[in-house]
């Protein structure tokens, strides 16, 4: 039990370097639970804090947890041009209704090197004109990059937006052949 009495999830983390800058990963035993852009200390802080209210108990760092192991293999061989889909167990407790249908419609039907409209993928999930509650949805996204919300763009053509800066949505993009990797 942790100190408010509740029987806490244990959840280990790790940071790793990435192209895009650090990423934190977290996992429990049910799977990666989330995946944080731009880990600096504060970042990491603040999201460990979350965690920790939102599953109780206090999150350990533990990068070599049998937890994490794969799912930084799969991160670094992705980072890597080396693989282009993630077969990892997830753990979907931070994310319900709209938001965890939708995205996981989007992990299962958007495949690496492709894109879909925010109004499309609401069709996909029989909300035809909720395309702003997809945005919302991938706000809300506790698994960015493995559960890919950068393949979702503005069905005008314009990239649209994204949790962690649009330069970063830029270099996923570009990394899975979408756009052009930047000049500079």
């Amino acid at each position: 039990m942790d100190s408010h009495g509740q029987d806490g999830q244990r959840v280990e983390w790790a940071v790793i370097g990435t192209d895009i800058g650090p990423l934190m990963l977290a996992a429990t035993s049910d799977g990666l639970v989330n995946v944080v852009f731009h880990a600096s200390d504060a970042v990491r802080d603040r999201a460990l804090e979350r965690l920790a209210a939102r599953l109780g108990g206090q999150p350990v760092e533990d990068p070599r947890s049998p937890l994490l192991a794969e799912a930084i293999r799969q991160v670094r061989a992705y980072f890597a041009g080396e693989r282009h889909d993630f077969d990892l167990p997830l753990d979907w407790s931070l994310i319900s209704g709209f938001n965890r249908q939708v995205l996981r419609e989007l992990a299962s039907g958007v495949p690496y090197g492709a894109v879909v409209g925010y109004g499309d993928l609401a069709g996909r999930v029989g909300q035809p004109g909720g395309a702003q509650a997809v945005g919302a949805a991938m706000g809300a996204n506790p698994l960015p990059v493995v559960v890919p919300c950068h393949r979702v763009v503005e069905s005008g053509g314009g990239i649209g937006g994204f949790g962690g800066g649009l330069e970063t949505k830029r270099k996923l993009l570009a990394l899975e052949g979408v756009l052009p990797e930047p000049l500079f």
